[in-house]
């Protein structure tokens, strides 16, 4: 049998989520490169628009408006996303350095990561000092300095901003507009807030003319904007700052826009630098010393055309850099990219006018910031509200409303159609062998070869943490049960051997479904914890696994590389539950998919059973709810990047220490949350009782974003199937509008755990389980004896 999926020949690289990637993504979306692996890897899911910044700041836009959703745009390219901080290069071995990740392999890489502030040592440390840049961390501070004042707003607050370029002078007003607007508001005088600009240069803004220059000058001093020109800031502390000249200016906060600065690991790269630490780039935006290596917006200087940082050159380059990409994986000829020798600079005044600024000419009127607010929300329309690739004709995008009933495939528990012992290594392959032909009589293993390598390359155990939130090391919270395997990966064989200690009992469960993002080492994480959950559920240790993965298809090295991330994602969460990985079965595929046969060891009385549920106590769930319908969302590029984030934050905490309180605090019955949704796993603890429970509907916690999911109708596929709980439940009818209600029947990936405590143990148990870091734990209902002809479960 000979498939039609087009096996993968080259890995992509896109380091940075500026506005060239983000185009050239679009571009990607719309062309899809045949046989090339894209990956994005990106510090957030969401980008920042530059032009709509100010304006954010101003308060004119929200974060969705002014953001690029980096999440549903590497969905619309096909790519793989990684969210995490890359902190070096190997070019020698083509291997990119990530916080969190293992190192990721590319062909060929691309780099749009940006510039930030140059900061004096010691305001790295201060908090008082706002960078500009990175701009998440800026907006966080300024949204927490903009509450201090609303909280505060009779107390004077003192504000500099360093650098006097055009942004310095732009968010001198918008900062101001805000401040001021939330001054009227508590009904304070407007001379509470005190701004001081100050700038090394004798001139504000030299890429103006002297005309528009004048008209600053004379805007800033009309509205009180103390201007400090020759003045070089030469120390910083908290809440003053010192000049070269002498001038002491107290201040409640710095924002720091002085000329960009390059990252510090670029030097250690090898690749070829300006004296500034930029990238130098031929005009086909590749790297003058590595051809394989393109870089582009403010990291990149032109090394024939130089220009000024500025946000039009990334975004005139987004189409020049996909083109050539796709033209050099194809070995095809490059093309030049020319920029321009003027550009327009348009600055929002923050007083429903604009300036723009081109060459000599230059104009304030409201026309140019109607005509500027026009451009930017084009530019974002383009990239967030993406067109349909399906053929159907319907349009949907990142900030739009998707059709009633949006279904996605929902994780959950099947049987896995593979062999499950065993060691990985089970099969060789000829590296050379045609890729597109994939039969089927060889159980569509991988590769001895491959499997060997990817087995080198998790020893010895990768120094990685994972990203998200975490608690005390998993394995530490077990009494540590010593089960020593006889037969292992270390020694394979036909099948994996352990050996049981006396009085003990196997907890045995098995998980496997297709990824749900498209990231393997993130994945292989999620994957694992949810197969875990089932032996923590019943008060069990973890002890090994067995994998079940598929990969997708593609030469060896590509395979391996797929295989690598994931299986070491995987073993990362196994290792710190204390498991072992012992063996399994790998083939390939056209997606990937993943499962783990998890076995765990417990004493027999002290399990934790679904049916022990008792009447008089406390039903406590540890995680919130909602990964059913934001997964749906994002397969729709309708979840915003933050809302995905928090999922996945939420499936990597494990729940190992949680399972563990539950027995400290006399837990008699335990289950987790996942495919049956909530309703669905409290009813199989309820069967076999004679117990009736109450559940608190207010109580049960949400994702962000889940309650909007649902509210316009995107659900998991599972979700139908749920809903046939509702014949258990008493007078639901009039719930159904509730906005919690649909969150009751969500089908969950790697969801908490649900456990009966006694009623005097409740405040305890959850007080320990905020502390470990499960701080959304809660209780959700309570347990009492049933009542004869009446359903045993109601929603109060």
């Amino acid at each position: 049998m000979r498939t039609t999926v087009e096996p993968v020949t080259q890995e992509l690289v896109l380091v940075g989520g500026g506005h060239t990637h983000a185009i050239a993504l679009r571009l990607f979306g719309m062309k899809p490169l045949n046989g090339i692996r894209l990956t994005l890897i990106s510090e957030a899911s969401e980008s920042a628009y530059s032009g709509m910044l100010p304006g954010r700041v101003a308060g004119f836009y929200t974060d969705e408006e002014c953001h690029v959703n980096l999440s549903a745009l590497a969905e619309f390219a096909g790519a793989q996303f990684y969210v995490d901080r890359v902190t070096g290069v190997d070019l020698e071995q083509r291997r990119i350095i990530c916080d969190r990740h293992p190192p990721v392999a590319f062909d060929v890489l691309s780099l749009d990561i940006g510039s930030t502030p140059t900061l004096l040592p010691e305001a790295h440390t201060i908090e008082q000092v706002l960078p500009a840049k990175p701009v998440r961390q800026f907006l966080d501070q300024w949204d927490q300095l903009t509450q201090r004042l609303s909280q505060h707003p009779d107390q004077p607050m003192r504000l500099a901003i360093v650098g006097g370029g055009a942004g310095g002078v732009e968010l001198a007003f918008t900062m101001q507009r805000r401040l001021h607007t939330l001054l009227q508001a508590a009904g304070q005088p407007l001379s509470h807030l005190h701004i001081h600009l100050i700038h090394r240069g004798a001139q504000l803004a030299p890429q103006l003319n002297n005309g528009m220059r004048d008209r600053l000058y004379a805007l800033l001093a009309q509205r009180q904007i103390h201007l400090h020109l020759n003045e070089t800031v030469q120390t910083v502390e908290p809440n003053l700052l010192r000049c070269a000249s002498g001038l002491e200016l107290p201040c409640d906060a710095i924002v720091w826009v002085t000329h960009a600065a390059a990252p510090a690991w670029l030097t250690k790269t090898g690749l070829a630098l300006d004296d500034r630490g930029f990238i130098q780039v031929q005009d086909t935006l590749q790297s003058v010393s590595h051809p394989f290596v393109f870089a582009a917006g403010d990291i990149a200087t032109l090394i024939h055309h130089p220009r000024p940082k500025a946000g039009v050159f990334a975004v005139r380059q987004g189409k020049p850099l996909a083109d050539n990409l796709r033209r050099f994986c194809h070995a095809q000829p490059l093309n030049p990219f020319r920029p321009q020798k003027h550009y327009l600079s348009l600055i929002n005044t923050a007083d429903g006018q604009a300036i723009a600024v081109r060459g000599r000419w230059g104009w304030r009127s409201p026309l140019l910031w109607r005509w500027k607010d026009h451009i930017d929300r084009t530019f974002m329309a383009r990239l967030n509200n993406l067109p349909d690739m399906t053929g159907d004709g319907q349009t949907v995008g990142g900030r739009r409303l998707g059709p009633k009933n949006s279904q996605s495939v929902a994780a959950g528990k099947t049987a896995a159609r593979q062999n499950l012992s065993g060691p990985l290594i089970q099969s060789v392959a000829d590296p050379q062998a045609d890729a597109g032909m994939h039969c089927a009589g060889c159980g569509s293993k991988v590769g001895s070869t491959v499997l060997a390598r990817v087995l080198q390359r998790l020893q010895p155990d990768p120094p990685l943490s994972a990203p998200g939130p975490s608690t005390a090391p998993v394995a530490s919270v077990f009494s540590g049960f010593s089960a020593p395997v006889l037969i292992g990966l270390a020694a394979p064989d036909d099948a994996a051997v352990f050996s049981v200690p006396a009085g003990k009992v196997i907890v045995q469960t098995v998980d496997y479904f297709a990824a749900l993002l498209n990231d393997p080492f993130v994945f292989g994480q999620i994957s694992a914890n949810h197969a875990l959950s089932d032996v923590y559920a019943m008060g069990a240790e973890p002890h090994s696994a067995l994998a079940i993965a598929t990969v997708p298809y593609g030469h060896p090295a590509n395979v391996e590389e797929s295989l690598y991330q994931l299986l070491s994602g995987a073993v990362r969460v196994l290792q710190e539950a204390g498991a072992t990985l012992i063996g399994g079965h790998s083939t390939e595929g056209a997606e990937l998919a993943f499962g783990l046969s998890c076995n765990g060891l417990a004493e027999a009385d002290a399990l934790l059973r679904k049916g022990n549920i008792q009447p008089g106590q406390a039903l406590i769930l540890t995680k919130p709810l909602g990964t059913g319908t934001l997964f749906a969302a994002k397969m729709q590029r309708l979840a915003l990047g933050r809302w995905v984030d928090g999922a996945v934050a939420s499936m990597l905490r494990s729940n190992a220490a949680a399972s563990q309180c539950f027995l400290q605090f006399g837990a008699t019955a335990c289950t987790d949350i996942t495919g049956f949704g909530l309703v669905g796993h409290l009813l199989e603890m309820m069967q076999a009782t004679n117990i009736a429970v109450t559940l608190k509907l207010d109580a049960v916690p949400a994702l962000e974003g889940a309650l909007t999911t649902l509210e316009r109708g995107i659900v998991s596929s599972l979700q139908a199937q749920n809903l046939h709980a509702t014949q258990w439940i008493d007078k639901f009818a009039p719930l159904m509008s509730h906005p919690k209600f649909q969150l009751l029947f969500d089908p969950q990936t790697s969801g908490g755990l649900l456990a009966a405590i006694p009623l005097s143990q409740e405040a305890s148990c959850l007080a320990q389980l905020k502390a470990l870091g499960y701080s959304q734990s809660c209780t959700i209902g309570y347990t009492q004896p049933q009542v004869p002809g009446q359903l045993p479960l109601a929603i109060a």
